[in-house]
């Protein structure tokens, strides 16, 4: 029953994104005046040169992070939705941190990387707190516990570590021997994607060798079989988003040291929801994350290149993404429930 499972929920991936990008192809005939032309440029556009390729790549490591963190929230039984304040939290505490320890250089870059990760895991944790006090449901206080936070990063950025000297929105810059060191030029391509591979690796080895990953997926299963089975569930509910938001938290992180070396006004907008558009994509599996990420990354690239050379709007992208988020959904509602039929099944022939 198991490989069944697993089978056809690889399949329902596959057709996912086929249906996704046979949606594409559609929407721009539909939309474009020059639908070949158009096609062309949001298909091959972010392959025809490094800088576009790299810019691509660049746009994944971010969304492998972000899943990663909903990956981990969601094998435990929870659901983060706070990603967009946890990353624009860190990346600001990334930022007041590296500016401050400049003269410590590499040194000073992993403090900073640590206290902007730690900042968002803090945020996180405080949703744990409250759902294993008194049972508060995480979507809501992650959700508004993140748009409580955005205002006040703004006010912060905008105001006492405002850059008056850039025309931007934004804090001033750090300083280069804190910034990651591009591998792909002149593309954007940081180092930040071997640390993005080495935290999928983490992240599967950590839900699927380790005593505290098989307490989280017996958890995310059956919650009520776990705490009979001896399982901590309130305290592996905090340590599950504390871990979400670390990962949210080295998102922003690594987008400040690795891409803008600044923090801009509300630039983490719409990552919390794409990671967890990858999560759902990838069926909430570690293995799955780099393609699925590296899916959605195309499709904004694919979308911003053909915005530039053809009269398509960027849109599309959006449409694609919302039927794509829908049917990934779909498609874990649907998994949910062969589970259970499954459990009642063997329980009943037991």
């Amino acid at each position: 029953m198991i490989k069944r499972l697993k089978s056809g929920t690889g399949t329902g991936i596959i057709i996912i994104l086929a249906v996704s990008v046979l949606l594409l192809i559609l929407l721009i005939f539909i939309l474009s005046d020059t639908p070949l032309r158009a096609l062309y440029f949001y298909f091959c556009g972010p392959f025809r040169n490094i800088f576009s390729f790299g810019n691509m790549l660049n746009a994944a490591v971010p969304l492998i992070f972000g899943a990663l963190g909903v990956i981990i929230a969601f094998k435990a039984g929870s659901l983060n939705l706070g990603g967009e304040g946890q990353v624009y939290l860190s990346a600001f505490f990334t930022v007041a941190a590296a500016l401050s320890l400049s003269h410590l250089g590499f040194f000073g870059a992993i403090i900073a990387v640590a206290a902007g990760a730690f900042s968002a895991s803090l945020l996180a944790a405080l949703s744990g707190f409250l759902k294993a006090k008194w049972n508060t449901n995480e979507l809501i206080t992650t959700f508004l516990i993140s748009c409580a936070v955005i205002p006040v990063i703004n006010y912060l950025v905008t105001g006492p570590f405002f850059d008056p000297e850039t025309s931007l929105l934004s804090t001033k810059k750090i300083a280069e021997n804190m910034q990651l060191p591009l591998i792909l030029k002149p593309s954007g391509l940081s180092a930040a994607v071997y640390i993005a591979l080495v935290f999928v690796f983490i992240v599967y080895f950590f839900l699927n060798k380790t005593k505290m990953g098989y307490e989280f997926r017996i958890m995310g299963k059956n919650e009520m079989f776990a705490r009979y089975g001896g399982i901590n569930t309130k305290l592996n509910t905090v340590l599950a988003l504390t871990i979400s938001g670390f990962l949210y938290g080295l998102a922003g992180s690594i987008s400040v040291l690795g891409t803008h070396h600044v923090v801009i006004k509300e630039f983490s907008a719409g990552f919390g929801w794409s990671g967890l558009t990858v999560a759902l994509i990838a069926n909430f599996s570690p293995a799955a994350v780099i393609p699925c990420a590296l899916f959605l990354a195309w499709l904004n690239a694919g979308a911003r290149i053909a915005m530039q050379n053809t009269g398509l709007t960027f849109e599309v992208a959006y449409i694609v993404q919302a039927v794509v988020f829908f049917l990934s959904t779909s498609l874990v509602i649907k998994n949910i429930f062969v589970r259970a039929r499954s459990i009642i099944s063997n329980g009943r022939d037991g």
